[in-house]
């Protein structure tokens, strides 16, 4: 495990390097005045020289990128323009509530997806398959800004149990709770998760399908352990392999694709915080979250490889 872990863990950083030379060269590299950009065509040349000074556009872009990496490392950060405040701090509070949003989504769609997919599998071709496959199918289809309407409208307009929209803060000094923050999630959380369950469920179905006809598990049911005996012993974890593949994947979305249910439901997410900033010209925040949510992504995958070649002692002598 520990060459594998080495192996992994060179690619994480060397993706990581990667990924902000990206960030930078797109942000910072592309034709254009970024300083013009942000103060319009009518600025005067003293505002856009100073301006200029701002970003560092009057330095060298090799300086520019090491002193920003540099930032990064030791918790120094450039300050917005619009905001007024280090973009470190911003993006604190946005992920306050897009990481536990995102957490509440990926649990209900891992135990929504891992119900369903095992049900189906081993109700193969029967009508328990049929309907799960025929409700999977409509959860794909469904847009989830337009499930999310469809949320607010029955449990926060109709049964009023919910709000339909904001967010308390996790505090009570500052007005909220945990209670009130955890509601206030609920209705954003089970939105996205109606569309990853639908894929992970069909993938997980697909998975266990494989795995059941396996030699392995025919010989496990001829000594008479029983279908769930099987599943559970057996086969779970041989079809996991795809299913967390998948459902990391899903995660890292969830986390930098929240922008549309958090607008619908008026959280302070890093989604909103995205659109505001472009909608700002701040192109400092822009760039930073956008390095955040590369190195999030790249995260998590490192993670699920870690996890899979845990499952599959295979993997990591390949």
């Amino acid at each position: 495990m520990g060459p594998f872990l080495l192996r992994r863990l060179a690619t994480f950083i060397a993706t990581l390097a990667v990924a902000s030379v990206v960030v930078f060269a797109v942000l910072e590299l592309l034709p254009g005045n970024a300083a013009q950009v942000i103060l319009g065509d009518s600025a005067t040349p003293e505002s856009l020289a100073a301006m200029e000074a701002q970003l560092g556009l009057d330095r060298p872009a090799l300086e520019r990128y090491t002193q920003w990496v540099g930032g990064w490392l030791q918790g120094e950060t450039a300050t917005s323009i619009s905001y007024g405040v280090p973009t470190a701090e911003l993006v604190a509070q946005r992920l306050e509530v897009t990481l536990p949003l995102a957490l509440m989504a990926m649990l209900i769609t891992v135990v929504v997806a891992l119900v369903l997919g095992v049900y189906a599998a081993a109700r193969h071709n029967k009508l328990g398959d049929v309907g799960v496959m025929a409700a999977s199918q409509l959860g794909i289809a469904v847009p989830n800004f337009w499930f999310a309407i469809l949320l607010i409208l029955l449990f926060a307009v109709h049964l009023q149990w919910v709000n339909a929209g904001g967010f308390p803060g996790w505090r009570v000094d500052d007005g909220g709770g945990f209670w009130p923050a955890l509601q206030s999630l609920i209705l954003p959380a089970i939105a996205l998760a109606v569309v990853q369950a639908a894929i992970l469920a069909r993938v997980t179905r697909s998975a266990v399908l494989d795995v059941l006809r396996e030699d392995f598990v025919r010989t496990a049911r001829a000594k008479g352990l029983t279908q769930r005996q099987a599943l559970i012993r057996h086969v779970l974890r041989n079809a996991m392999i795809p299913v967390l593949t998948v459902g990391g994947l899903q995660f890292a979305n969830l986390i930098t694709g929240t922008i549309v249910v958090e607008s619908v439901f008026v959280l302070p997410g890093i989604g909103r915080l995205v659109f505001q900033a472009i909608a700002n010209r701040d192109l400092l925040v822009v760039r930073d979250v956008v390095m955040l949510l590369a190195a999030l992504v790249i995260v998590v995958n490192f993670v699920v490889d870690v996890l899979v070649a845990w499952i599959d002692p295979r993997l990591r002598t390949s």
